[in-house]
């Protein structure tokens, strides 16, 4: 014979520990501190990069001349011009004629 099977016993949270209020204390300040820490890097950090950034601005043409980037099935990524420059035609190099070994 099967007995039926009653509620389980309510669970309820353990009363808070006062010696624990010290630990939340604790936790929280040193969140606080590692908040800081993490401002004062990002900080750091963008006065480094400001002049590399400016650099970069001023050898970057408007960007609405170029198209989205494109990711290629291996990998690469590649950014087009939407009008390509004119360039220069491009000669092939000399070859050697039959016999001859430039060394």
């Amino acid at each position: 014979m099967v007995q039926p099977v009653g509620p389980a016993h309510a669970q309820t949270s353990p009363e808070p520990d006062p010696r624990d209020q010290g630990a939340d204390r604790d936790w929280s300040e040193g969140l606080g501190l590692l908040q800081e820490g993490a401002r004062r890097l990002l900080r750091g950090l963008m006065q480094e990069m400001e002049p590399a950034l400016r650099d970069l601005g001023t050898r970057i043409d408007d960007l609405s001349v170029y198209h989205r980037p494109e990711l290629l099935p291996n990998g690469d990524i590649i950014i087009r011009r939407r009008v390509p420059l004119e360039s220069e035609p491009v000669s092939p190099p000399e070859l050697p004629r039959e016999g001859e070994i430039d060394i």
